[in-house]
């Protein structure tokens, strides 16, 4: 039975994406981000990425992190590679050259894009983007993006999806890194095949399935 570690407002959501495009059986173990509480560490604290026995699991403490029998993972973007490759099907790679531009895409949303989407969200998610200081972060970071976005918008000129012209783990990954900046929709509008292809990957029934779960949590 494959367990995952973390809540779905986190990178979590993309390791239970997966589980849900997969169609796998699974156990979900909350873990809170620390800095979500005011003191994380007190006895009565919920299970949180500071508490020890979740230390024993990922002692980066941080979240997502995953038990499949023997095996324990953490890193959000490898997990879903893992479980698409071991899982098979059209998610995964199907030759040594679609793993390759699978891992490559997922790299790229790690390193070219996920840098700046993650100053997006952090400043909506602690109110700060109506400050100065929040307006001049989310200008830096939107002027970031328009290089990368740019790339992805050439190469989904000819295709639907990123690899093999069809949704792939790749997809997800950065599918899930760029939901960080949608609260920017004029990024989107000045890239449409971006814009639809997010669309299209997010009205898929897995994701669906995914945002569900994750509106129900109360923290």
């Amino acid at each position: 039975m494959l367990t995952i570690y973390g809540v779905y407002r986190s990178r979590a959501s993309r390791v239970y994406w997966m589980a849900e495009e997969l169609g796998l059986e699974f156990t979900s173990v909350p873990v809170l981000q620390a800095r979500r509480l005011d003191n994380p560490l007190a006895s009565d604290a919920p299970v949180n990425t500071l508490s020890p026995d979740f230390a024993a699991v990922n002692p980066m403490a941080m979240i997502p992190a995953i038990k499949d029998g023997d095996l324990v993972m953490h890193e959000s973007l490898a997990i879903t590679l893992y479980l698409a490759r071991k899982h098979g099907g059209s998610l995964a790679g199907q030759s040594v050259e679609e793993d390759g531009l699978l891992t490559m895409w997922t790299m790229w949303a790690a390193t070219e894009v996920e840098i700046h989407t993650i100053k997006l969200v952090m400043t909506y998610d602690n109110e700060k983007e109506d400050t100065d200081e929040g307006r001049a972060t989310i200008a830096v970071a939107s002027r970031s993006l328009k290089r990368p976005l740019a790339v992805l918008e050439k190469h989904l000129g000819a295709t639907d999806y990123l690899v093999g012209n069809r949704f792939t783990a790749a997809d997800l990954n950065l599918a899930e890194v760029l939901r960080y900046a949608q609260s920017e929709q004029a990024l989107f509008s000045a890239h449409p095949k971006v814009d639809a292809w997010i669309k299209r990957c997010q009205a898929r029934p897995a994701y669906i399935a995914m945002q569900a779960a994750r509106s129900k949590e109360t923290v």
